[in-house]
């Protein structure tokens, strides 16, 4: 069963896209998605995680509308003056 929501991403534009979410009462994955593994290298030092996905979410997302790009405003400059 599919349990939508609506979410921003940012790739090179923001978009507004359509997504699955975890299930919240997953015993497998408590509600985070999945299970991480971390693993160590030739030393037993650690050497990153792995992200193994919970069958309870498919990992996929329709962009439903590109968002308009805004302006950055720029902070007014310091000024010695009193605010009134």
């Amino acid at each position: 069963m599919l349990r939508l929501r609506i979410k921003v991403i940012g790739w090179t534009h923001r978009v507004l896209t359509l997504t699955d979410t975890p299930r919240p009462d997953c015993p497998d994955c408590q509600g985070d998605g999945g299970t991480a593994h971390d693993y160590g290298d030739h030393n037993g030092e650690y050497a990153g995680t792995e992200w193994e996905p919970c069958p309870c979410w498919t990992q996929w997302a329709v962009i439903l509308l590109p968002l308009p790009r805004w302006p950055r405003r720029t902070p007014p400059g310091y000024s010695d003056e009193p605010p009134f």
